[in-house]
This record gives C-alpha cells, sequence and structure tokens, in this order.
C-alpha cells in the first residue's frame, strides 16, 4: 500500500505563514487560519510542507487506499490560497453561490485575495464539509 505523501507534521504553522512573501497573503493566511480553528473547533496544524489543516479524519476507500487528512485545510500558494474546505460533489454546488470570487479546482477552490469572498459563506461551506465528513467517514476525529 502506498503511504500517503500529506501527513501532519511538528512544523511551526505560524512560521510557515511569516514566511509567505506577500503581505496580503500572509495576513490572508492567518485570517483563513483563525475563521477555520473557529469552524472546525481545532487548532492549525501543518500537514505536509505547504498545507495549514485543521482536524483530522480516517478514509478508507472501496479499493482499500486509508489515511488521514484535515477535515478542512489551506494553503498560500504564489498565485493564490488553495482552500481545501469543499468536497467536489455536484449536490454541494450550492454552498459556493454567492461565495465570491473564486476559481474551482479538482480538490479546492483558488481565492486570490479573502476581501473577495462572503465569510459568512465560507463559514457555511466548511461546516457543512466538516458534517459531510463526518457523516461519510464517522465522527472519528483525533486531534
Amino acid at each position: 500500500m502506498a503511504k500517503n505523501k500529506t501527513e501532519e507534521t511538528e512544523r511551526s504553522v505560524e512560521d510557515f505563514i511569516l514566511a509567505v512573501e506577500d503581505e496580503r497573503q500572509r495576513d490572508d493566511s492567518f485570517a483563513l487560519a483563525r475563521l477555520m480553528e473557529e469552524v472546525s473547533g481545532h487548532p492549525p496544524r501543518m500537514w505536509g510542507p505547504t498545507i495549514i489543516g485543521f482536524g483530522r479524519y480516517h478514509y478508507r476507500y472501496a479499493s482499500g487506499h486509508e489515511g488521514d487528512a484535515p477535515l478542512l485545510g489551506f494553503s498560500p500558494r504564489k498565485a493564490a490560497i488553495s482552500v481545501y474546505a469543499f468536497t467536489g460533489l455536484p449536490e454541494h454546488e450550492h454552498l459556493l453561490e454567492g461565495l465570491g470570487r473564486f476559481k474551482m479546482g479538482k480538490a479546492c477552490i483558488y481565492v486570490k485575495k479573502m476581501s473577495d469572498i462572503d465569510a459568512g459563506r465560507l463559514t457555511r461551506l466548511c461546516r457543512q464539509t466538516i458534517a459531510f465528513l463526518q457523516e461519510t467517514y464517522g465522527d472519528r476525529q483525533k486531534e
């Protein structure tokens, strides 16, 4: 069985964000971290070298592949912030309505700046994503 590439690390979230070159993106990252911590009830942790994750769930696919992943997360990248707070399922697309300006990725949404996003809608999206993950994979969160 292949080892997961993205696992939780002991690296400092604050040091990682402070190393982000763009000041607006740095400020947006701190704001997004506060929002996701409040919504999830979990402190931020580094997952791999560049993803800031909140909480954890254990997944197991029909193929037998399994592992742990954060309930919510984001990664400040040069072009945009990758936000991992959307299931990608068609039945959840209505949660993106009114969210603001973003681009869709395969497993995330890309946000240029947080001022383009409605914080209330993002909070709702995060809550629904957590509910879906808990319903699908069980409430097997661990700190």
